[in-house]
């Protein structure tokens, strides 16, 4: 029977999962399951630091302890600095897995079977694990070796070719991409649970972060499935409603995002602006005309919201019944009273980079709280706990490793 986790609050109590994760899908998968509540031990060394470690925004230290990439996607997690390039290092990483629910590991193919660490190795020790692989094209495949970063994935799933202006290159889009991926893997991990709950049974999931992103544009297959051709790229336009933008207001880099879906909603945005005379054409009555005049509409548009705040437009144009928001950016994600009355930013106390605002979990359960349970783990921080008290090693056991750099 293994020890209590650490972490003992939220609908994932009791289960603990051992992140081999890299950079971001999988470390961003297990940092959502940890604000459920499950007890997650991030595997690390100093023999290859993790890259978030190191990949500083300007102006920071070198200090791997100091970087807040690492901390924005390591919320809530344990940490143990393991060699698992070592025999030793990967037979006590087999160890504690025999302690776990869960494996994630976000690797290229074939690594972590070489290392002794593949599903196939560690099933051997936990019959009931539930593993999970990311990569970007599967484990599976004649393209499973490509190299995949996010641009790559990207590309191959088509989400960057409906990305972008019509005159414009393909958009292959940020990081966000390594979070999808993540929050798909976070998504079969509950699912797995609930199954093993049902049947007692474990599983393995292969997930390519390129599928992940090729079923967010269904409705863009299923399009060509029908009519034979791939849709394009489009900017901020919408097949049918119009106007559906973003536009310039006034102040640096300010924009209002307004999308009309009825013809009702397009008669208040008429009344808001004042009637002018170019939005009383009746062929804008009707949403054929307003989409067979979008160049006029942004035009129109334009010019109206660009000598306008952009926050009092949202406001008055929320009251007259048309969907606008401003287009929010870090200052205004952080200082937005919504955002504060839910809770949406934590305050986190971080060793090394102190108090730091933080996006909190998503979910607001009422039942069993989604909580940051603690900040982002200093590498190698719970060596002590997960090395003897879970794995039961001696003092001289741990120092004759860590002299190996086994423990490192």
């Amino acid at each position: 029977m293994k020890d209590e986790p650490v972490l003992a609050d939220g609908p994932l109590a009791g289960v603990r999962i051992i992140d081999f994760g890299w950079v971001l899908a999988g470390p961003y998968a297990t940092m959502l399951l940890s604000y459920l509540g499950a007890e997650v031990i991030k595997v690390e060394s100093r023999r290859r630091v993790d890259e978030q470690r190191i990949a500083h925004r300007a102006g920071l230290s070198d200090d791997v302890e100091a970087s807040s990439n690492f901390f924005e996607v390591n919320l809530g997690k344990q940490s143990v600095s393991l060699n698992i390039a070592t025999p030793e290092g990967a037979e006590l990483a087999r160890r504690l897995v025999r302690t776990a629910d869960v494996a994630i590991e976000n690797m290229r193919p074939g690594v972590m079977d070489r290392l002794g660490l593949g599903y196939s190795d560690l099933v051997k020790v936990k019959p009931d694990l539930i593993m999970v692989s990311i990569s970007g094209w599967g484990h599976t495949g004649p393209m499973r070796d490509y190299t995949a970063y996010a641009p790559c994935f990207a590309s191959y799933s088509g989400m960057a070719h409906l990305t972008g202006y019509a005159d414009g290159e393909p958009n292959t889009g940020t990081s966000s991409n390594d979070a999808r991926a993540g929050t798909a893997a976070a998504f079969a991990v509950a699912t797995a649970l609930l199954i093993r709950e049902r049947t007692g049974e474990g599983q393995y999931i292969d997930l390519a972060a390129s599928f992940a992103l090729n079923a967010l544009v269904g409705d863009s297959v299923m399009a060509h499935e029908m009519t034979g051709r791939s849709p394009m790229r489009d900017g901020n336009r919408d097949p049918v409603r119009a106007p559906h933008g973003v536009y310039r207001c006034a102040g640096e880099d300010r924009w209002l995002s307004i999308g009309v879906d009825t013809d009702e909603q397009w008669r208040a945005l008429v009344a808001a602006m004042g009637s002018p005379a170019w939005a009383q054409d009746p062929g804008l009555a009707t949403a054929a005309g307003r989409h067979a005049a979008q160049d006029r509409l942004d035009a129109g548009l334009t010019e109206w919201t660009s000598t306008r705040d952009a926050e009092q437009l949202t406001t008055e144009l929320q009251a007259a019944g048309v969907p606008a928001m401003v287009s929010m950016n870090a200052h205004d994600l952080f200082t937005s009273e919504h955002l504060a009355a839910r809770g949406a930013i934590s305050q986190v106390e971080h060793p090394v980079l102190g108090r730091r605002p933080a996006i909190s979990p998503p979910w607001l359960l009422s039942a069993t709280p989604a909580l940051i349970q603690k900040s982002a783990p200093l590498l190698g921080e719970s060596n002590e706990r997960v090395f003897t008290d879970i794995l039961g090693l001696d003092p001289d056991e741990i120092a004759r490793l860590a002299e190996a750099k086994v423990i490192y």
